[in-house]
């Protein structure tokens, strides 16, 4: 719950000033992880992610000959790896860790409180949409608070996921309607920052879950998710009605892929392309160890003439580390598959893990949150109904 907390806090956190230090986020999910694992310890089937984090030590070797001089050596790493590590112990304290339904509803509780608060905050102190949107179709940071659009898509697209599961799991009139309400806002909020990456993981995840969650319903049950399948497709339809008229039209430009004058624009990625062609040119170049940890930004600026940050995990862990990043890209993606196919329990599986995988393929690893997701997906929930009820015996 704590490390929940502070994942869904970290945006909010550093927009206003208020981390000790950039990554302490991510450091601190790692933080209360371990303090997990000293008390309640950890699976004897975590060996794949135990690989997955000793993988990652060869390329902090390989960085200290190719990083140049004046690269401060423990940032440089710190930065790179704190993101790959914070999944890595988040997947060793969830995989196979038994808990309630319940409990788990409380987990996500503590990470949507402080989404809500950050929309809360986004709502007061962002101007007008009519004011900010002089940037055209571009990712709008005046309307993200001033901070990264897309991260706050990221955030906000979570929280309104969330909240729209909960419609279904929480079996409570005016909790739903609540519910309901925050999601309408948290979209509207997720969409006017004109990042896609978000929103789109976003619908991705609620189709997913909607869908592994109606197949799992009895067929009595399944006429009564109509109505609310209904009134959820209306919801999104007038939330984006609403969001492309207060954008005068830009919004519905930005998912066409086109500029403010409606013409078609060349690269749909916005350059996420070209910096993954030239990551998996340095897995090219050094196939085996890879180019080392912290590289790839100096790499791209020498072959490309860019110099900007990777926005793909997993073509960065093919660059950074050659081919012990192929092994762990496979173990991340096989290990939870072999562990659905075993116990298809929990209904927000397929959905977290498409939710890691989609942001850390526009995102990155920017922040704990994916690899928090990631790690909640491993956890096995006890089917309470089937577990046995121990009755005190009746005395004569």
């Amino acid at each position: 719950m704590a490390a929940a907390y502070i994942a869904g806090a970290e945006v909010f956190f550093r927009m206003n000033g208020s981390m000790v230090f950039y990554e302490t986020g991510k450091y601190a999910v790692i933080f209360f992880l371990i303090i997990g694992m000293f008390f309640k310890g950890t699976s004897t089937k975590t060996v794949p992610y135990w690989i997955y984090l000793l993988i990652l030590i060869p390329g902090i070797i390989v960085a200290s000959f190719t990083l140049d001089y004046d690269v401060v050596f423990r940032k440089a790493i710190a930065f790179n790896l704190s993101g790959p590590v914070s999944l890595g112990v988040s997947a060793l304290y969830c995989y196979y860790k038994k808990i309630t339904a319940v409990q788990f509803n409380y987990i996500l509780m503590m990470l949507l409180m402080p989404l809500i608060t950050t929309m809360a905050y986004l709502y007061f102190y962002t101007p007008s949409i009519g004011e900010v949107l002089m940037s055209g179709t571009n990712s709008n940071y005046a309307a993200s608070g001033g901070y990264g659009p897309n991260q706050i898509s990221t955030i906000m697209g979570l929280g309104a996921f969330i909240l729209c599961t909960r419609l279904f799991v929480i079996k409570d009139s005016a909790i739903n309607v609540v519910d309901f309400v925050l999601m309408g806002l948290m979209g509207y909020r997720a969409i006017v920052t004109f990042s896609r990456g978000g929103v789109i993981t976003a619908i991705i995840c609620i189709l997913v879950f909607l869908l592994f969650y109606y197949i799992k319903q009895s067929r009595q049950e399944r006429k009564k998710l109509f109505v609310k399948f209904t009134l959820l497709f209306a919801a999104i339809c007038f939330i984006w009605i609403y969001t492309a008229t207060k954008t005068q039209g830009l919004i519905t430009y930005r998912y066409t892929n086109k500029n403010a004058a409606g013409q078609l624009e060349t690269d749909i990625t916005t350059g996420r392309a070209e910096l993954i062609v030239t990551e998996l040119q340095g897995f090219y170049n050094n196939p085996v160890m890879g180019i080392g940890v912290g590289k790839g930004k100096k790499f791209r600026s020498e072959e490309a003439g860019r110099d900007t940050a990777s926005h793909n995990e997993i073509s960065r862990l093919l660059s950074e580390h050659g081919l012990l990043g192929i092994v762990a890209v496979l173990i991340l993606i096989f290990v939870p598959i072999i562990f659905w196919a075993k116990f298809k329990n929990n209904y927000y599986f397929l959905a977290f893990v498409a939710f890691w995988f989609l942001t850390v393929n526009h995102s990155a690893m920017r922040i704990a949150l994916p690899g928090l997701v990631y790690g909640l997906a491993l956890l096995y929930i006890v089917d309470e109904k089937k577990d046995p009820v121990y009755r005190k015996r009746l005395s004569n």
